[in-house]
């Protein structure tokens, strides 16, 4: 997902917070994030919600972009603040001065956030914990601007909206932008309020040892609902596995990212039955708190060893909005899937105008059938992927169509409006697909990963329309073999290191030969044999790729490397795992434990929420990897990555519809003893033990045969 405007700094006397320039995106690398889904809050590591990206978010809309609280003459000094999970941070600070008889500060503000869909609760308890009698002022100060989340991110800054009433009872403040409406209410009246400015006081008189608690709750909510509304709470749509191993840093990155992914989850207002509603995973916040067709498939398709659930709800999710028509303004074309769905169209400076649903992306629709193909061996009941298989016809006859238009039989991509993404696979910044000196591709253009999808999709379509009776299973085998070996005729070149695929093919057939992690995908979908796929697992563990962190997008020895690079040189977590888990497939496990050694690395350092990416310098640079302070954080591919290292760790594979589970692992040593239990597959629990020693205990369902090469 391409954020498009490069942030940057400022420099002055008196600087003012990278987040709150003018006309910049806002940066978030020092942001707390809360989240429950399609709500969250950002603020700073105060609490404070002041300035630039800082407020309290619903679909997609501002609520509040400002939410201060202060003491009328006392500075305040902040000590603690942070999360204290995925919905919930909190926040200390001294009172500087009040009711001090000794060097030890005596009075403090404990600041409690709560969120829920829809909901954000502050609490503001202030504590004398000194022994002289305090009185003071304090002072919440809320407002909003109602801005749109494009609006926030492309760096604008409005004018306040003045509260549109004021309850009768002097309680809170209520303010109304079209259909959306705003309203902050405390438990008790405050005892002085100034609706113009947003003000609310309250008089605090403590005793030695007393304290005293204010409670604000802010709600929002459009007129005619959410667009996508939260799940019920109590329908979490995988298994959560206890793990315990040796590193206790894959133990957090787990638990975190499990916690993370559990409130990114959005439901489909088109379910059938509204009280079971098909689940999916918001992109990521801030930015992408909405379905993508891309990352949603990817995070299912991560989780698939933690149940089938999720995936269910994913296909279904967009097999309703599979295209059915040809409309060059959208993208749509039949049986391709979508690329985003928002509210509202996106617009932004430089001609960029994506409509409200979005069908510009290539990757999607071979995506959508490899996850059921995928869903369908973890145990997927027939039930479920029956009624699935006609939209995975259409979505196989879209690719095919497709790679038959374009004159060299692959699957390519073009903007066709001059108004959408110039990219359309995931790496979608216009700059990201080049050739190795520098110069940029041009469309329409052919991704090496896209073609590795095709394949698999295709192979994987095959499986599925052979098991379920229905005809052209031999047709799409025959399909994917061909596309093989057009592939390796076109696509590979070769340098001073040996050979390997250029990432694309452009406009006209040239091999854009930058050196990518797109490698990694290409690895165990069938697409290579065991010699090309022993020269990739070489090429990525160079210093070039291999930052110690995780995989650069771009090797360090390319014209136009930046380590702050969007899709030039920065490090994605989802796309290091993908290569993990690649690698693992191809038969290179040792490769594989060292990027997934990168990732753990980055995780601890990042306090086990790993954010969209994070700068590619390198373990050289420092210890731990320097932010990308525009990241998403938390980002649903990646926080899922953290169950596809861990099933690449144990090396788990399933085929329920030949009743067979595969433990083969080929790095979990590094990480025993490893007890995970709790996993699942074929509706059932699957727990796995890598003792010290290597030695390998599966407790699988009942009827499934257990392979331990």
């Amino acid at each position: 997902m391409d954020t498009h405007v490069k942030p940057q700094g400022t420099d002055g006397p008196v600087p003012a917070p990278a987040s709150a320039v003018a006309g910049l995106q806002p940066f978030l690398h020092d942001a707390v994030v809360t989240l429950s889904a399609p709500s969250l809050a950002i603020s700073r590591a105060d609490g404070q919600l002041s300035a630039g990206a800082d407020g309290f978010y619903h679909g997609d809309r501002r609520a509040l972009s400002r939410l201060t609280v202060a003491a009328e003459g006392i500075p305040l000094a902040p000590v603690q603040g942070g999360l204290r999970g995925a919905d919930r941070a909190d926040f200390r600070a001294i009172l500087r001065g009040l009711g001090e008889t000794t060097p030890d500060p005596a009075v403090a503000l404990h600041r409690y956030r709560r969120l829920t869909a829809g909901r954000l609760e502050e609490v503001f308890e202030v504590t004398n914990s000194g022994t002289e009698h305090v009185r003071l002022r304090m002072t919440v100060r809320a407002g909003t601007d109602l801005a749109t989340m494009e609006q926030v991110k492309s760096g604008q800054v409005l004018p306040d909206v003045p509260p549109q009433a004021v309850d009768a009872d002097g309680m809170g403040l209520t303010w109304t932008g079209g259909d959306f409406t705003v309203s902050l209410v405390g438990e008790s009246a405050p005892d002085a309020v100034q609706p113009a400015t947003g003000h609310l006081s309250y008089d605090i008189a403590l005793r030695p040892g007393a304290s005293r608690s204010v409670t604000l709750t802010c709600t929002a909510a459009y007129a005619d609902g959410d667009q996508f509304p939260a799940p019920p709470g109590d329908r979490l749509p995988w298994t959560v596995p206890l793990v315990r191993s040796a590193d206790r840093g894959l133990d957090r990155w787990l638990d975190r990212s499990l916690a993370d992914l559990d409130r990114l989850r959005l439901a489909d207002p088109r379910s059938p039955a509204p009280d079971r509603p098909d689940q999916f995973l918001a992109a990521g916040a801030p930015w992408f708190l909405t379905l993508f067709g891309r990352d949603s498939l990817w995070a299912a398709r991560m989780l698939l060893p933690l149940g089938t659930g999720l995936a269910a709800g994913t296909l279904r999710t967009l097999a309703r909005r599979q295209g059915t028509a040809t409309d060059p303004a959208t993208e749509e074309q039949p049986g391709k899937i979508l690329h985003e769905v928002r509210r509202d169209s996106l617009r932004q400076d430089g001609g960029l105008h994506l409509p409200p649903v979005y069908y510009g992306t290539v990757d999607a629709t071979p995506l959508w059938i490899i996850l059921l193909h995928d869903a369908w061996r973890w145990g997927l009941p027939p039930r479920d992927v029956e009624p699935l298989l006609q939209h995975a016809e259409s979505a196989l006859t879209w690719m095919r169509d497709q790679a038959g238009a374009s004159g060299d039989g692959f699957l390519k991509y073009v903007d066709h409006t001059g108004q959408g993404l110039s990219n359309q696979g995931w790496k979608d910044s216009n700059d990201s697909i080049r050739f190795r000196d520098g110069r940029l591709a041009s469309a329409p253009i052919a991704l090496c990963e896209v073609q590795a999808y095709a394949y698999e999709a295709a192979r994987g379509g095959a499986s599925l329309l052979r098991a379920f009776g229905r005809a052209g299973a031999d047709e799409w085998e025959e399909w994917a073999e061909r596309l093989a070996e057009r592939f390796r005729r076109r696509f590979w070149v070769e340098d001073a290191h040996g050979p390997y695929p250029a990432v694309a093919l452009d406009r006209g057939g040239r091999p854009a030969d930058a050196v990518t992690s797109g490698l990694g995908h290409l690895l165990g979908t069938g697409l290579l044999n065991e010699e090309e796929s022993a020269l990739l697992a070489a090429r990525l563990v160079g210093r070039d790729l291999d930052a110690g962190h995780g995989l650069r997008t771009l090797s360090s020895d390319s014209v136009g490397f930046n380590p702050y690079g969007y899709h030039t040189g920065s490090i994605w977590p989802h796309d290091t795992a993908i290569a993990v888990h690649g690698l693992v497939r191809a038969g290179f496990p040792d490769a594989a434990a060292s990027l997934a050694s990168g990732l753990l690395t980055a995780s601890a350092a990042l306090d086990a929420r790993l954010p969209e990416l994070f700068a590619g310098h390198g373990t050289e640079a420092g210890p731990g990897p320097a932010p990308y302070p525009a990241s998403c954080r938390p980002q649903a591919w990646a926080a899922a990555s953290s169950v596809l290292v861990l099933q690449a760790a144990l090396g788990l594979d399933a085929d329920v519809p030949a009743g067979t589970v595969t433990a083969a692992p080929g790095f979990a040593s590094a990480y025993a003893p490893l007890t995970v239990t709790g996993l699942q597959v074929g509706g059932a629990r699957l727990d796995v033990t890598v003792t010290a020693d290597g030695t390998v205990n599966v407790s699988a369902p009942q009827g499934l045969t257990v392979v331990v090469p």
